[in-house]
């Protein structure tokens, strides 16, 4: 069963931020993980959300998703997201 990644993020520093987005792409993809939606408009439709940065990711199922986010490479890009920006990721499986 595919398993996701949504994350919600605000950047806070765009110049740093740009380091991560510049590295992570390939260790997503060495997971087995696409972009199925990576920033763009958005429009808050119902409720009281802070409208962010959106990226969805797919992975074939959650032991790929967790191979990823658990991975030594991944692991050393979140400080500088975190550092870049302030946000939420959530897991998800499902189809």
């Amino acid at each position: 069963m595919s398993a996701y990644i949504h994350a919600s993020v605000e950047v806070t520093d765009p110049v740093a931020y740009e380091e991560y987005r510049r590295q992570v792409p390939a260790v997503i993809a060495a997971h087995g993980g696409r972009y199925l939606v990576r920033g763009g408009a958005t429009t808050v439709l119902e409720g009281d959300a802070t409208v962010a940065r959106q990226v969805i990711l797919e992975f074939p199922d959650m032991a790929h998703l967790q191979a990823f986010y658990r991975s030594p490479e991944y692991q050393a890009l979140i400080p500088i997201r975190q550092r870049a920006s302030r946000g939420r990721l959530v897991a998800i499986e499902g189809v």
